[in-house]
């Protein structure tokens, strides 16, 4: 890995370009730092999910308590999870700065498709579209899904214009990641609470009646 940050500020990036670990410098428009900045959004915004989850922890007020409906070790398993998952996007950061080095391989998204499974066993089966609604925390997750599918195409596109900027693994967890943020987005509706919010095709029909 690169060398740790005793300054933060240097000055050489005034140019509109930034060093790369090899110490060569690239362009801030190249397309690599697309891919870069929307793996770094994800990864704060699924910050932002573990944040929620640690303040319903710490309050005892709150009128409707998350994950009430799943048990105390699922909990613990979820909040870890999403542990891994920050570090496993800052890896794919640390791979598309170091050509070099390898930080995501397939026990990765075996993993995660592990995580898949376990979170879908328990939820009822999907008869139709999900709206990207519900408790604070899920639609937060919803968030989180949308910005990994950008990140997700930004990465395909890399990929096809520079193959070797980027590892199939990294393309391959980041899809697998939208998958688990959409059910983990169904594992955190609580089914007493907060009903999911299915796409109603009639919704539109009634409204061109009313114009």
């Amino acid at each position: 890995m690169g060398n740790r940050l005793s300054k933060i500020y240097t000055r050489t990036g005034d140019d509109g370009s930034t060093g790369m670990a090899d110490g060569s410098r690239v362009s801030k428009a190249d397309h690599l730092f697309n891919v870069m900045g929307d793996v770094d959004e994800l990864n704060s915004h699924i910050g932002l999910v573990r944040a929620h989850l640690a303040q319903t922890a710490n309050n005892q007020e709150l009128v409707q308590p998350l994950l009430v409906h799943v048990s105390p070790q699922q909990v613990v398993d979820f909040e870890q999870a999403l542990v891994i998952i920050q570090h496993l996007l800052f890896n794919i950061g640390g791979e598309l700065a170091m050509p070099e080095y390898e930080g995501i391989n397939a026990t990765h998204i075996d993993w995660l498709e592990q995580q898949i499974d376990t979170m879908n066993t328990g939820l009822p089966p999907l008869k139709d579209f999900i709206l990207p609604t519900g408790s604070v925390l899920v639609s937060q997750l919803h968030i989180a899904r949308c910005v990994c599918r950008r990140a997700e195409r930004q990465a395909v596109s890399l990929q096809e214009q520079r193959p070797k900027a980027i590892r199939p693994t990294a393309v391959s967890l980041i899809n697998r990641l939208s998958d688990w943020l959409f059910v983990a987005a169904r594992f955190c509706t609580d089914p007493n609470q907060i009903s999911e919010v299915l796409w109603d095709n009639q919704v539109l029909q009634v409204f061109a009646k009313e114009q």
